[in-house]
């Protein structure tokens, strides 16, 4: 299969259109499929989960709760980008790659993650307004966010920061409690076909996009 890719001309090194034979050093050289980069490092794995609710975003959990790790694969040992509340659904993105990670959770850069939240009662103009602007929380005053009702008790809330909990006490904040909250996207990273508890390998396509955002941050 390799063969065939270089024969018809979509593996490139360095820029250059790659010829059978030619040694390539992986980890020096800028090797690309159609364009889109190989992993210089066959070890580094990207999952992308949707976590049911009741599971933690832990390695491990003294009360014996079932794990985000224990949903994948167990080698190579993974780790959570940033975390979700036992409570809260979707997606969770699993890897090995620790500059990736801690790129990704470090607030310079600001990645983006969407959620539908599920509220008590019916969230009010002012109330949308509020969450947009920003809340005054005990920890202090949360970022704008982009905020729009898409059901009669359901938002779509989009924050940058990663603060504990922030979207169910964004909620609580303006008199309307989370019934449900499910994580719908991060930053170019979206996908409805997982069922809960279901996982996939990210594509190379979709870990170029992230490491385009890493570097950009």
């Amino acid at each position: 299969m390799c063969e065939e890719l270089i024969e018809e001309g979509r593996v490139t090194v360095d820029g250059d259109v790659a010829e059978l034979g030619r040694r390539v050093d992986t980890k020096a050289q800028r090797v690309e499929v159609d364009g889109v980069p190989v992993a210089a490092d066959p070890d580094l794995v990207y999952y992308l989960l949707n976590k049911p609710a009741g599971v933690v975003t832990t390695a491990s959990d003294p009360q014996g709760r079932r794990t985000v790790v224990d949903l994948v694969p167990a080698d190579p040992r993974v780790f959570s980008v940033g975390r979700l509340d036992a409570e809260t659904e979707g997606l969770l993105l699993l890897t090995n790659d620790g500059d990736l990670a801690h790129r990704l959770t470090h607030p310079s850069f600001g990645i983006e993650k969407e959620y539908l939240a599920e509220v008590e009662g019916e969230p009010s103009a002012g109330a949308v307004r509020r969450l947009r602007r920003g809340i005054e929380l005990e920890d202090g005053m949360t970022a704008p966010a982009k905020v729009s009702a898409v059901g009669p008790r359901t938002l779509r809330i989009t924050i940058h920061e990663g603060r504990n909990r922030q979207v169910r006490r964004m909620c609580d904040a303006v008199g309307h409690p989370v019934r449900r909250l499910v994580r719908t996207r991060i930053g170019p990273i979206a996908e409805r076909r997982l069922s809960p508890g279901e996982w996939r390998p990210l594509t190379a396509v979709e870990v170029r996009k992230l490491q385009d955002r890493r570097n950009a941050g």
